[in-house]
């Protein structure tokens, strides 16, 4: 039996509008998912779903094979073992760090609350901030502190809604390490929505991939890699370059050899962009309106030179659109 039973959940706006139709997912105790997708893909609806917290049209969601009421189901909307962090992070800006992550504590043990506050404190490292209000810290920070305020009742299930999309690159990629291995410790079920994939790569180890709030992709996320089977998902993972004259044959900048002087392919660099590891290539390619993008870890050709582009057909993916 599935720890977390996804099935068939159909959501519709306005008569009119499907966010999410007919999607079922099975997930176990302790795995971290991502769900990725386009704006208007379902992704948040999903969520709010399986917390809970809206009314869907069909389907149904089981925790541990208890079925999750909807708010037309049950007088207070929500369950204590699924926890929803939304993108803004929701703190009470004039309450302590201390007071903002024990306030769902109010009604508990006195005694069970301090500990468990102090418990959360350390785990997350905000034990000299116990005293800061929200204004007082970063952006890294105040997530922690909203995480840590969710995780305070010990839900089964916690449940990320874009909650690092506000932070620099510098601080999301700390926080996201020191959350992983939190997550891990706890052997917490994660679900997180992203649109960034590389956040996807830090933070989980399952994907789920929504377009139109269908379900297109789910599972590993190197098996994922591998095998997108269509150009939508594949695409998350980085740009593509379409073979001329070839029908849904792509290749990947990561899959093409290049040289100065021969190869399958000749083509002329438009933009050359220097990056740590390698220099990224914009490159106009015989036959094709949208530009080649390449890697050469060489450093040694400039913007208006010819390049050749050779590859092995192993790495071709056959990708269909949807």
């Amino acid at each position: 039996m599935s720890y977390l039973k996804i099935e068939g959940l159909t959501k519709t706006y306005n008569g009119e509008l499907k966010a999410l139709d007919a999607l079922s997912l099975n997930i176990a105790k302790a795995e971290r998912w991502s769900i990725i997708g386009a704006s208007g893909s379902g992704k948040s609806t999903l969520l709010k779903l399986i917390a809970g917290m809206e009314v869907q049209d069909e389907g149904i969601v089981y925790l541990e094979g208890e079925k999750i009421l909807n708010p037309e189901q049950k007088l207070v909307a929500g369950y204590d073992e699924l926890q929803l962090v939304k993108q803004d992070n929701g703190l009470f800006p004039l309450s302590t760090v201390a007071e903002n992550i024990s306030r769902p504590l109010l009604q508990y043990d006195k005694e069970y609350a301090a500990e468990r506050l102090e418990t959360l404190l350390q785990v997350f490292g905000l034990a000299d901030k116990r005293d800061n209000f929200p204004r007082q810290l970063s952006g890294g920070q105040q997530q922690k502190v909203a995480i840590a305020r969710a995780l305070s009742l010990e839900p089964e299930v916690l449940l990320l809604d874009e909650p690092f999309s506000s932070l620099d690159s510098l601080q999301k990629r700390g926080l996201l390490d020191e959350l992983n291995l939190i997550f891990k410790s706890l052997e917490i079920t994660v679900i997180m929505v992203t649109h960034d994939i590389q956040d996807a790569l830090l933070l989980t180890e399952n994907l789920c991939v929504l377009s139109d709030g269908k379900l297109l992709r789910q599972g590993k996320v190197k098996d994922i890699y591998k095998n997108p089977e269509t150009a939508y998902v594949a695409g998350f993972f980085g740009p593509l370059n379409q073979i001329p004259g070839k029908t849904n044959q792509y290749l990947r900048p990561s899959s093409i050899e290049n040289s100065t002087e021969k190869g399958k392919l000749k083509g002329k660099v438009l933009l050359n962009r220097y990056f740590p590891e390698y220099d990224l290539l914009t490159v106009e390619v015989p036959g094709k309106s949208i530009p080649w993008q390449i890697t050469r870890v060489e450093r040694d050709i400039s913007e208006g030179a010819s390049i050749y582009m050779s590859w092995e057909e192993d790495k071709v993916l056959l990708l269909e659109d949807i």
